[in-house]
């Protein structure tokens, strides 16, 4: 059969990215493409709230997807998916393991999916570590951001390519951060081993994320696949995520931001519920349109220069598929650049 929503990611930002998706974006006209979703669309990861990820389910479970709440924690999906069906009721959603710090549970759970679903119609690259004050490394020694963000992701989508172009209208929509901007991809220390910068680290994570995004589209363009590849960036949103600095100054600092400056979960949401369902074009950034993109309705924006680098976006993606050991199976004209 297909699947219509995979959510990577079984905290409370989880439930409401779930159930507020659809309710959102009909009232912003974010739901141009189609009212109702078919095929699959995976979510991956914390988009950062302890409510945003919730909000995009339930958008999406009430636009009768048919959605996987991927994560590691079995207890937190359970609630998750109780919350869930408390708003809406008839929603078809269930709970499957994945760690997208492991290679090893990547690929498990893609053969999983592979072996359960005909066709994947959006895959929501989402899940995200932002700035842990000590370095730590995924299970396959990765420093962790890099490893999650931006590796994790490239495993997942380069092992469920085949099921996204099996299905109709498919698009890939991976999260960044405004963040990107400091970003630098630090190819003779891509895991930060010589000194450790967590804001760098994440800064170069996120720059990754569109890279990746860019380089994407390029080959399925190349290939003459229908597959569509964009990304989005939630702004400033009241989360959860900005209090692992492990600093007590910052974290005031961020309850300071929060409740003058940010946006709420649901807004923070509209962003990532615009690129995976609008009509927008292949490689389209979407983020919040008022003041320094930090809130208010979902547009397309622009990006860094950096971040427009084919040559760099190229360099990575070859040492993504070294790292990994993962290829894209796209055909021998989308590996040419151009």
């Amino acid at each position: 059969m297909d699947l219509d929503l995979l959510v990577i990611g079984s905290g409370p930002g989880g439930q409401r990215a779930a159930i507020q998706g659809a309710k959102l974006g009909k009232r912003v006209g974010v739901v141009e493409r189609r009212d109702r979703i078919g095929g699959v669309s995976i979510h991956t990861g914390t988009i950062p709230s302890k409510t945003l990820r919730q909000s995009i389910l339930e958008d999406l479970a009430s636009r009768g997807a048919d959605v996987i709440l991927a994560g590691r924690n079995a207890r937190k999906g359970a609630e998750s998916i109780a919350k869930i069906r408390a708003e809406v009721p008839d929603a078809k959603i269930r709970f499957e393991e994945l760690d997208l710090a492991s290679l090893g549970s990547i690929a498990v759970f893609a053969e999983r999916i592979k072996a359960s679903h005909a066709a994947l119609h959006v895959l929501v690259n989402n899940a995200g570590v932002m700035t842990p004050p000590l370095r730590r490394t995924t299970a396959d020694g990765f420093e962790l951001q890099f490893g999650t963000n931006h590796l994790g992701h490239f495993a997942l989508t380069g092992r469920l390519l085949s099921l996204l172009r099996a299905a109709d209208r498919p698009r890939v929509t991976t999260v960044s951060s405004g963040m990107h901007h400091i970003g630098r991809i630090h190819f003779d220390d891509l895991q930060f081993e010589k000194k450790y910068r967590p804001a760098a680290a994440y800064g170069q994570s996120k720059l990754a994320n569109l890279l990746f995004t860019a380089e994407l589209q390029r080959r399925l363009t190349a290939a003459g696949s229908g597959v569509l590849a964009n990304a989005a960036h939630p702004g400033y949103a009241s989360t959860n995520l900005q209090f692992h600095s492990g600093s007590g100054f910052m974290d005031r600092i961020s309850v300071i931001g929060n409740r003058l400056i940010a946006q709420d979960e649901n807004g923070g949401a509209l962003p990532t519920l615009y690129a995976a369902v609008a009509d927008v074009p292949g490689n389209s950034f979407a983020g919040p349109s008022g003041f320094l993109e930090q809130r208010g309705a979902p547009k397309l924006v622009g990006r860094t220069s950096s971040a427009r680098d084919m040559d760099v976006a190229r360099r990575l993606w070859d040492v993504s598929e070294q790292l990994t050991s993962v290829s894209f199976p796209l055909g021998a004209g989308a590996t040419t650049a151009v």
